[in-house]
């Protein structure tokens, strides 16, 4: 761990500027709340907005605060917060800033700088989000924990007036996916990519952000525990996800619910999460974006969790890794898709792409997001007018006893593929059938999609409803 000794009078210690980096900050917002302590968090500290280390110390009443760091040479990423990501600094306004960056050489030298304004104290004005882009709910209940949360949704630009329906991308860390004005690092401009893309052509795609928890960021986004930085509740946050937030997902819009596709994608933490959530629950989540994962958080148990949780459904995973992160990343990665052919994964289903000048930030990401989403989402869905694919056409007659339905169009000697799939992504039942009739006395009541592939064609859909 990086040594930090706060200096308080800087001639009192001269045998301590050797070899330091001293943060020192000329002036802070007026308003600035009197008993609020100010920390640096960055790239050195592993991004933790309220690290006791590293809170500036002010030098005795002049209203200049300074910190002494002795980190390692190389690219420094930070910004000061007031002790968590929703009182990040800003510009005068209160409005977003991009990281703080600082190529330190390892010698001797003194930073001088000014805090210009905090993101929660600012003048009001509208987001860089697009207007196809929602709050879901601000306050969104995760019973499993106790806790609440904002959701976004992000709608395709045909969503009022196709009657078609998407797959779903459900991703961690909603702040920084659309808007400036709630990213503390930038965002990852998701939905100008995504509208980009639909105007080239794209078939769409439904995306719920969910916002990270603050301090419970890396409880809820490792399954396993830390002994210094946390976690134990991913099991937890993904129950949220599954049996919470998808079907309430999939009961309000018009959303394509099987596994294959429904996906899940995330960076850092939320990389560790996403692999956690395709291997254990492979039924509902066929194709994960995995970036910059954090799987040194627990050394080796997600790829001893791939390898003990053999290969049930289809399934793609993209990573990404930058040539600018420490080697171990994309180390870690290797480590984890050797598991994936282990448990019986192919190679075509994993990819593993190292920008040279890809860096552990949020620009990265950004840009290379367009290029993962298209792998990850190829063939889920056929374009419009090539398929009935698209919506409820396939017409399901049911049987007044519930025992089976009858698939209209099929004949009688004609050999499908089938697959039930419930309301929560749960797929029910996954074979092949000779003719048009289909038990279902093992279903409990309720409504289901029913998949219909027929040999030569694509997929089709219609909505079953067991009496």
């Amino acid at each position: 761990m990086n040594k930090r000794i706060p200096l308080l009078f800087a001639p009192l210690y001269p045998f301590l500027l050797s070899a330091q980096l001293i943060i020192q900050v000329a002036s802070i917002p007026a308003n600035t709340p009197a008993p609020d302590k100010i920390y640096i968090a960055g790239n050195f500290n592993n991004w933790n907005p309220a690290d006791a280390n590293y809170i500036l110390q002010s030098s005795g009443g002049t209203g200049q605060y300074q910190l002494v760091l002795n980190p390692s040479p190389g690219m420094l990423e930070y910004k000061f917060t007031r002790g968590n990501w929703s009182t990040v600094e800003g510009n005068a306004s209160g409005k977003y800033i991009p990281n703080r960056i600082l190529r330190y050489d390892g010698k001797p030298q003194t930073i001088r700088l000014d805090i210009a304004g905090w993101q929660d104290r600012d003048a009001g004005g509208g987001g860089t989000a697009a207007p196809n882009v929602f709050e879901l709910d601000d306050d969104f209940y995760i019973p499993q924990l106790g806790r609440k949360r904002r959701v976004w949704v992000y709608l395709p630009p045909d969503y009022a007036t196709a009657k078609k329906r998407y797959p779903v991308l459900y991703m961690h860390d909603g702040q920084n996916l659309f808007d400036n004005e709630s990213s503390s690092f930038g965002e990852w401009q998701l939905d100008e990519a995504l509208n980009n893309l639909f105007n080239q052509g794209d078939y769409g795609c439904i995306v719920i952000g969910i916002d990270h928890g603050g301090a419970k960021r890396q409880d809820e986004y490792s399954p396993w525990k830390n002994p210094e930085y946390g976690g134990g509740e991913g099991a937890q946050y993904l129950d949220f996800v599954v049996k919470t937030l998808k079907p309430y997902v999939d009961s309000v819009y018009r959303t394509l619910p099987g596994c294959e596709t429904t996906g899940i994608a995330g960076s850092s933490m939320g990389g560790l999460i996403s692999m956690y959530a395709i291997t254990e629950r492979p039924e509902v989540f066929c194709r994960a974006g995995v970036f910059s994962p954090a799987f040194w958080f627990v050394e080796n148990a997600v790829a001893d969790h791939v390898r003990s949780h053999p290969k049930r459904q289809p399934g793609k995973v993209y990573f990404l890794a930058g040539g600018n992160e420490p080697d171990y990343v994309e180390t870690d990665i290797i480590k984890v898709g050797n598991a994936m052919l282990s448990a019986g994964y192919m190679p075509q289903d994993i990819n593993l792409t190292v920008p040279p000048d890809g860096q552990h930030s949020e620009w990265f990401w950004r840009r290379e997001f367009p290029a993962a989403y298209r792998w990850m989402f190829a063939g889920a869905v056929s374009k419009p007018g090539k398929s009935r694919s698209v919506g409820f056409d396939l017409p399901v007659e049911s049987d007044s006893s519930g025992a089976f339905v009858r698939i209209a169009d099929i004949k009688p000697k004609e050999r499908v593929q089938i697959k039930i799939v419930g309301a929560n992504g749960q797929v029910w039942m996954q074979t092949k059938i000779r003719g048009d009739r289909l038990a279902t006395t093992h279903l409990p009541k309720g409504g289901y999609v029913l998949l219909v592939k027929r040999k030569g064609k694509d997929w089709e859909m219609g909505a079953l409803l067991k009496h």
